[in-house]
């Protein structure tokens, strides 16, 4: 017997009139925005412009999702290509379909293009953003709850997901919700993060790949959990072999930079701490005048005074 369970929305998409508000993009949508906001914050504690993060992340955002569809298309082909199947789905992103490893290889492509052209060091705008990462991935993976998609095995726990869709393949019934799991472990992640670079002054993407090796370990057992169709080599999903190729890449590059630039990047924006030091003159300059001119009208009171 059921005695609790999570929901399904019975529809990914809310119309506002003519105009459909999918549940997929929605979340990917916010996740961005979120993740831009708090490396906003980071960057400017670190030293940086404010702005920066946004102008680099126009170049960053459009290549990762593009990237993520790549990398699923690509991974999932059958789903598109087999027969019985059309071509075009490949191109309708907002029925859900990112692959993660895609997005964060090719999103790193349109970063450095940014970064590049904003003249900041790639290695500090990654360590800044990749919290910010983590939470969009948490909040995206709710687009996955929106079109019932990527759950786990058949569970009757009080948190289970309930599916209703029958279509694509689907066995209504509960499941475990691993879209849920990895969305709070991707909040643990970022948190991981902020503490970690806080205590030991992380720099030269070693934050970025702390993030990328904490993600990785979750995502490997979240991936274990999932029913949904998959390549598998020796006995293992796809996703699987590429978290845990991924997470050993991490942690080598965690060593090796912590060996060879030890510390944290002193300067992440050229300019940046001059802009703040002549803002600071200008303020104080401010300060200065409004001082001289209240002591000349103040000598001017004290003269009438005495006259009259």
């Amino acid at each position: 017997m059921e005695l609790a369970f999570i929901p399904s929305p019975s529809s990914g998409v809310v119309y506002l009139g003519p105009i459909p508000l999918r549940g997929y993009a929605f979340c990917i949508i916010i996740g961005v925005f979120v993740a831009v906001w708090l490396g906003n914050r980071r960057w400017i504690a670190r030293g940086g412009r404010a702005g920066t993060v946004a102008d680099i992340a126009v170049w960053a955002v459009p290549f990762g999702l593009v990237g993520g569809r790549l990398y699923h298309v690509i991974t999932d082909y059958q789903l598109y290509f087999s027969e019985g199947r059309d071509w075009v789905d490949a191109f309708k992103v907002w029925e859900g379909g990112l692959g993660i490893w895609g997005a964060i290889a090719l999103g790193a492509v349109g970063a450095w293009i940014g970064a590049r052209r904003r003249g900041v060091p790639l290695p500090a705008y990654a360590d800044a953003i990749a919290p910010g990462i983590a939470l969009a991935q948490a909040i995206g993976r709710w687009g996955n709850w929106f079109n019932q998609e990527l759950y786990g095995r058949a569970t009757d726990v009080p948190w289970a997901l309930k599916i209703t869709s029958d279509t694509d393949g689907r066995v209504p019934g509960t499941y475990h919700p691993t879209f849920l799991y990895e969305s709070l472990w991707c909040i643990g992640v970022a948190l991981l993060v902020i503490w970690a670079d806080r205590k030991f002054k992380l720099g030269h993407g070693r934050a970025f790949a702390l993030y990328v090796a904490s993600y990785c370990v979750g995502r490997f057992w979240i991936e274990y959990m999932r029913v949904d169709d998959a390549h598998h080599i020796l006995g293992l999903r796809l996703n699987d072999w590429t978290a845990l190729g991924v997470f050993v890449l991490a942690v080598i590059y965690m060593v090796v930079s912590s060996r060879k630039r030890p510390g944290r990047e002193e300067i992440v924006e050229p300019g940046a701490g001059d802009d703040a030091a002549e803002a600071d003159a200008e303020a104080k300059d401010g300060t200065k005048d409004e001082g001289k001119d209240e002591g000349k009208d103040g000598t001017k009171d004290e003269v009438e005074l005495k006259k009259s």
